[in-house]
């Protein structure tokens, strides 16, 4: 299969044909490559993250699951949308489909990255709003920031916590994550 840029629109059929060993993301039928390697800050508040989902997730019906993880949010309709957020969790394990899933994740977290945090904060912001996503990340190691937004009547609402603040987790009750660990990989 020719790799993108040789046509216009792709679908989830196209992404999964490519075999060039590079990551890919589509947004509305256009594609995307990813970084191939994460920095090790980057991978160090991603762990850190994973590990306080975990804990907290830990003999409950929701799941947390890191990138690579497909989500087809457009599944049913045009299928041409595919995105590879940083981390996902999951309260419905029907929409879970081989290697990601088909449908609205609960909450995603996308640590931003210099290449992608123009579509992480608009591109992917407004693909998680429209989808239904109830919970939204972003989190910027640079500023030691996370941005969080709440879906309220098919909006988001966003409030700022800086590295010394404890984020409470909208969607799962009781569930707050502690910044200053997160950001502690930050020399």
């Amino acid at each position: 299969m020719p790799l993108p840029n040789e046509k216009t629109h792709y679908t989830y059929a196209d992404y999964l044909q490519w075999d060039d060993g590079e990551r890919w993301e589509l947004i509305d039928g256009v594609a995307y490559a990813m970084s191939p390697a994460a920095s090790w800050t980057h991978q160090g508040i991603g762990m850190e993250l994973i590990g306080q989902f975990y804990t907290f997730l830990k003999g409950k019906k929701c799941r947390v699951f890191p990138a690579p993880f497909d989500v087809r949010l457009n599944a049913s309709a045009g299928d041409d949308t595919v995105l590879q957020p940083d981390i996902v969790i999951i309260c419905d394990p029907s929409i879970l489909s081989g290697t990601g899933c088909r449908g609205v994740p609960d909450m995603v977290v996308e640590i931003l990255s210099p290449s992608t945090q123009r579509r992480d904060r608009l591109d992917k912001l407004q693909q998680y709003q429209k989808a239904g996503v109830r919970e939204y990340w972003i989190v910027d190691p640079e500023s030691k920031m996370v941005s969080a937004y709440l879906l309220e009547n098919g909006k988001y609402s966003f409030t700022a916590y800086s590295d010394t603040d404890t984020a409470p987790v909208n969607i799962l009750e009781g569930c707050e994550i502690n910044l200053p660990d997160v950001f502690s990989v930050i020399p």
